[in-house]
């Protein structure tokens, strides 16, 4: 009868001195050792339903010309929406941020073709809605790419900002875009108290129960922004504006804005840029708990992350994600990006 060699099993095990030294507390890479359990570490997931994709509309109307600083991105005409949105919905685009981008028309100071029916932004949201009743369209209401001289509000013989007349204008322009359909109205200026008087002109309207309003409470003096203006022609004829929009430091500045913007009828509450300002979205998660928290992974923020995947320092797929979960992980639930179209078609692979 043959005899069986026992197996040793003390081989496949840690030494008793290991095991020994190591506390039960230190033990943390089982949790986090297969795929599916990787995924259950964090407190949310990216979904489709999560993006918001930025849309430069301009008043050509059979326009589709390419924006050299954004890749991948170009202004639309109306007439050629359903061409451009068309195969984005049907990968299941939920919601897009239209912003005007007027070539033809006269500007002026007090930004007059904002509102104008027959603009760019009031034809979008009507053909948007006419071909895709399901997409969620919110328009970004600001005067700069509409005044003549490209400041965001109306202003002094000085120069400086004249808040009581821009807060009115702003509500008005903010009401005519709710009027065309759109389902979120988004003020970017930056004046003291627009928040309260968008709120107040919607609901004297009749459209304050159906109008969502999204602040840009947080919205810092960033040099991430050069792309954008190159696309909607926003740029400043004369200085700039760190008096309205908040300074990169002013962490305390952003926390009371943020503060202010939930008291005077916020719906949502948006940080911009993103990813240099994740300290002030964990802020906002924590200001605004009950709160939707929106940020925007602002443009340049997007051109640095496709000039360095163009460079081979890291792969653009893996880059976007990380960049967007980080958001994430902040707080984030609601995330302005212009990576939406790719987005689309990873979250299916």
């Amino acid at each position: 009868m043959s005899s069986i060699t026992p197996v040793n099993t003390k081989s496949f095990l840690p030494s008793q001195t290991a095991v020994s030294s190591m506390d039960i507390s230190s033990i943390l890479q089982g949790g986090y050792a297969h795929p599916l359990s990787r995924s259950w570490q964090g407190r949310r997931t990216l979904t489709k339903a999560m993006l918001m994709y930025p849309i430069f509309i301009t008043d050509d109307p059979t326009a589709s010309v390419e924006i050299k600083s954004l890749p991948g991105q170009r202004r639309w005409g109306v007439d050629r929406l359903e061409e451009f949105l068309g195969p984005l919905v049907e990968k299941g685009l939920k919601s897009v941020i239209l912003f005007g981008v007027p070539l033809t028309c006269e500007k002026d100071a007090r930004g007059t073709p904002a509102d104008d029916a027959e603009g760019p932004v009031i034809l979008a949201i009507k053909k948007i809605r006419a071909l895709y009743p399901d997409v969620y369209i919110a328009t970004d209401v600001c005067l700069c790419e509409y005044t003549s001289h490209g400041h965001c509000g109306l202003l002094h013989a000085d120069g400086t900002i004249d808040t009581a007349p821009s807060v009115q204008r702003i509500a008005e322009v903010a009401v005519g875009y709710a009027r065309a359909g759109a389902h979120c109205v988004a003020p970017s200026d930056m004046m003291d108290g627009r928040v309260k008087a968008i709120k107040r002109a919607l609901l004297d309207a009749g459209l304050g129960n159906r109008c969502t309003l999204m602040s840009y409470s947080a919205k810092f003096a960033s040099a991430l922004y050069g792309p954008f203006r190159e696309a909607a022609g926003s740029a400043p004829s004369f200085g700039d504006r760190k008096c309205y929009q908040l300074p990169p430091t002013a962490k305390g500045l952003a926390r009371r804005a943020i503060q202010r913007d939930m008291a005077e009828g916020a719906d949502i509450i948006m940080v911009k840029p993103a990813l240099p300002y994740l300290d002030i979205l964990a802020d906002a998660a924590q200001l605004a708990p009950d709160h939707p928290l929106a940020c925007y992974q602002v443009s340049g923020e997007y051109a640095m992350v496709c000039a360095g995947a163009a460079a081979g320092v890291y792969d653009l797929r893996t880059m976007a994600f990380e960049s967007v979960e980080s958001m994430i992980r902040a707080g984030a639930t609601l995330i302005l990006t212009y990576f939406t179209p790719q987005f689309l078609d990873w979250l299916e692979s």
